[in-house]
């Protein structure tokens, strides 16, 4: 009797450092050469995915999840990992200063994106040309208290729409 064969990894289809590096790669384009930190472009990758958070803002890419506001806590590695991807093919630039690691668009950036021209890349590059103009501006700062006055509503409304299933009227 020959053993049980090991049981294969279950593939991640969202969120991988390869998706996330791509994604932070139109972030930055639409940056135009403003350096980002990581903590930065942790906010900015939730914004880019789940645009309709924000009032006003567009439709989001990603479906809604319960507790989605909580992705931001966790995907600090897997971003950091995917700008490593990204920074090992010469698609972006790091740059080390006083205040740490930033991160920019580089002299391949553009081109390599240029190449992208599925509806996933169109919807991802017109939405980061929503977060820079809508948070590009803002310290550092006010985008973490942004950030932090919305995370714990972003998913909630999961909770409410189950406790509505279990009213008996």
């Amino acid at each position: 009797m020959s053993p049980a064969p090991a049981p294969r990894p279950v593939a991640r289809l969202f969120n991988t450092p390869l998706e996330c590096g791509l994604r932070l790669l139109f972030v930055l384009d639409a940056a135009e050469g403003r350096a980002c930190d990581l903590q930065r472009l942790i906010a900015y990758d939730y914004l880019l995915v789940h645009s309709g958070d924000v009032e006003e803002g567009p439709h989001s890419l990603h479906p809604a999840v319960p507790f989605r506001g909580g992705e931001m806590l966790v995907k600090r590695d897997v971003l950091r990992a995917g700008l490593d991807q990204m920074f090992s093919r010469e698609l972006l630039e790091k740059h080390l200063n006083s205040a740490g690691i930033s991160y920019c668009r580089g002299e391949l950036t553009k081109a390599f994106l240029d190449l992208l021209s599925n509806d996933y890349a169109q919807a991802l590059r017109c939405r980061a040309h929503w977060v820079i103009e809508r948070f590009g501006a803002l310290e550092d700062a006010d985008l973490a208290s942004f950030m932090e006055s919305n995370i714990g509503q972003w998913g909630a409304e999961f909770d409410r729409l189950s406790a509505l299933n279990e009213l008996e009227l």
